[in-house]
């Protein structure tokens, strides 16, 4: 049997690639041969960190007999959801209109043509709660495709035609983007889902809501709402000191499995973090919180430390599952201990005290008996917190780690971009800002294959073979611009417009201005994938009407301005109706609404007055402000510096909306009065 996973350049493929199935990657090869059997297609989709991915694995698809089964009867094929987002958008979309529920591992059944017919998730070995065996499923799906085709072709059909009717729910596009009446409307609707005890949305499971508190802080910064500042300080600090935050080393995992954001499901993801970094970073340039001050810089530090590549990259994830002290693989078993453990890594004195710093008790929060690590309080004493802290670290490092899915995806890394940059100037890290950098230029040298043009994925440096998709496009655009704000540099500032115009030319419908998550010239599938809400990242819609505002504000674009105002119009349907899932649309929407505010500072770059000016603008809680820095008459590279000379010889800033400027000032007090910086 060919081994056609060996060389993947995922490693969620790699973990499959011993399987005694005969898998195929997603390719025009895998259909022909479906096609040349006459047998339908098994589509499994998951991801690296994936823990009901890694338990089908080993229960179904390392037992001979269904891999036998399976080899005869269909052809396997085994895509990587964050390397294929586009695949996993449109059959996850079918899965959920077919079944009310979706998940991963996703398995779909398809016609040679790509046509789904049968759907589910994880299905168990043996028959239980209801569900069918895995074998079970594969038996009856087929015998339908044996005995009865016409039926099976008939639902194929039918689900093919469901699927291109709920194409054009966002197809018509072009409505007006919010006004302050939609958004004091998402902010009343966000109030009633609050949890008011243990803060965040909904009910369990619970995940960090970063994209809505994003929109939250930038609410508060136009209006001075204090209920958005109240739901943003109780969330974050319910996340900061529950078992979702790793109390260790910093960083948070996928999401909490209760309510209180006790027991995580505790696979940590680049794109999470990357987005709380700024949350918690914005939060202390709001108010000067101490607590978020830390938990940023911890977690950014988490992410250089734990996440960064050879390369300069980032990775993906952290697995959920690790081996235990007996061998066996568990979930969580790297980050929950028992008071004996404490006491063995400590000493029955720092044993105990870390027992009570962290909520570890005889009963436990977990399984048998063993405590996800909490900080329900802050120390009396933060030197011995400090020291159990560093000890117990120490001895976690012993233990067997979690894998790393070490895949560098281009939109992730662009958040991270955006986020560590930010970080590293705001807080006095310029070794953040270099991180920034570093990442910056692997996604230069290795995922920009021609002008404006992305690949998603790369790994050990070696480029994949998959086409980025919208939200790469706007991830790193957005990376990129939060590099100029705090680099100055301005060739990030046209690399960033290169790659929104390729937004522009490919990504978007003329006619509406709605935006589509694959390119015009990518791989056609059975229907081209399109979504504006928000999921575990901003969708590329709104990532990318972002981005094109921030750089209709650096340059005067009215061609991105437009582009910008008509994705937004998508935003005031759903402000009302699901804020939960648009928080990315609605803190671009309060951007626009602001203005932006647009920020030109000029002067000498060494000069401490311009120093004081850029740190100023920098802080700036006026939403979605941009920053440009230079020298007077840089206005060549960038249009924002454009006629702006200097103040009576010395450095001065401008504070324009639509490049119509007040009064320029010298004094970074004035300035931090007009843009309501708060933070010194």
């Amino acid at each position: 049997m060919v081994n056609r996973l060996a060389d993947a350049t995922s490693p969620y493929l790699q973990q499959h690639a011993d399987n005694p199935v005969d898998w195929w990657e997603w390719s025009p090869e895998a259909f022909a041969e479906a096609e040349r059997r006459g047998v339908p297609v098994l589509l499994s989709v998951g991801y690296a960190a994936c823990h009901w991915c890694h338990v089908m694995a080993h229960e179904s698809f390392e037992d001979e007999a269904v891999a036998a089964y399976l080899n005869e009867h269909f052809v396997a094929v085994k895509v990587d959801r964050e390397e294929r987002p586009d695949v996993d958008a449109v059959y996850m979309e079918a899965v959920q209109a077919a079944t009310g529920q979706g998940g991963w591992p996703m398995t779909v059944f398809l016609t040679p043509g790509k046509e789904p017919f049968y759907f589910g998730t994880y299905f168990p070995p043996e028959p239980r709660h209801g569900m069918p065996s895995f074998r079970q499923v594969l038996e009856g799906v087929d015998a339908a495709w044996r005995e009865r085709p016409d039926e099976v072709a008939e639902v194929a059909g039918r689900i093919r035609v469901e699927l291109a009717q709920r194409a054009g729910v966002y197809g018509a596009g072009g409505g007006n983007p919010p006004g302050k009446a939609e958004l004091h409307q998402a902010l009343t609707g966000l109030s009633r889902s609050f949890d008011p005890v243990r803060g965040g949305f909904g009910g369990a499971p619970k995940f960090p809501p970063s994209m809505v508190l994003e929109f939250l802080l930038r609410h508060h910064a136009r209006t001075g709402s204090e209920v958005a500042l109240e739901l943003v300080e109780r969330t974050a600090e319910a996340m900061a000191r529950g078992g979702i935050y790793d109390q260790l080393a910093g960083g948070f995992a996928r999401y909490s499995v209760d309510a209180g954001w006790v027991v995580p499901h505790f696979e940590k993801m680049l794109y999470d973090n990357a987005l709380l970094i700024r949350v918690y970073l914005h939060l202390w340039r709001a108010t000067g919180q101490e607590r978020a001050r830390r938990v940023a810089l911890e977690t950014a530090d988490f992410l250089v430390r734990e996440l960064g590549t050879a390369q300069g990259g980032f990775a993906s994830a952290l697995d959920a599952d690790s081996v235990d002290a007996q061998g066996a693989h568990r979930e969580g078993a790297y980050y929950v201990w028992t008071p004996a453990e404490l006491a063995e890594a400590l000493g029955e004195a720092d044993g105990a005290l870390a027992g009570e710093l962290f909520g570890v008790t005889e009963a436990g929060t977990f399984e048998e008996g063993a405590s996800v690590l909490q900080l329900l309080r802050d120390p009396e004493d933060a030197g011995a917190h400090r020291r159990v802290r560093e000890r117990l670290l120490a001895a976690r490092a012993e233990r067997p780690a979690p894998a790393r899915d070490d895949k560098v995806v281009a939109a992730w890394n662009g958040l991270a971009i955006a986020a560590l940059a930010e970080t590293g100037a705001l807080l006095d890290r310029p070794d953040l800002v270099a991180a920034a950098e570093r990442a910056a230029d692997l996604l230069l040298s290795v995922h920009l294959t021609a002008p404006g043009r992305l690949l998603r994925t790369s790994r050990d440096g070696h480029p994949g073979a998959n086409a980025g998709v919208l939200e790469d496009y706007a991830d790193v655009a957005e990376g990129f611009l939060a590099l100029y704000a705090v680099t100055g540099e301005a060739e990030w500032l046209g690399l960033a417009g290169g790659l929104l115009d390729t937004v522009l030319e490919h990504f978007t419908d003329d006619a509406s201005g709605s935006l589509y998550d694959t390119a015009d010239d990518a791989e056609e599938l059975i229907r081209r994938p399109q979504d504006p809400t928000d999921n575990a990242t901003p969708s590329g819609w709104t990532a990318a009407a972002q981005a094109l505002l921030s750089y209709a504000a650096y340059t005067g674009s009215e061609r991105h301005r437009t582009a910008a105002e008509r994705a937004l119009g998508v935003v005031g349907a759903l402000a009302g109706q699901a804020p939960r899932f648009i928080g990315w649309g609605l803190a671009a929407a309060e951007a626009l609404l602001d203005g932006p505010r647009e920020v030109a500072v000029v002067g000498p770059a060494g000069d401490p007055r311009t120093v004081a000016l850029r740190r100023t603008a920098l802080l700036a809680t006026a939403p979605g402000a941009v920053v440009a820095v230079g020298e007077a008459g840089a206005g060549d590279e960038v249009p924002l510096l454009a006629d702006r000379p200097l103040l009576d010889g010395r450095p001065a800033a401008y504070v324009c909306r639509h490049f119509a400027c007040q009064a320029p000032t010298a004094d970074p007090v004035v300035l931090g009065e007009e843009l309501g910086t708060r933070v010194r």
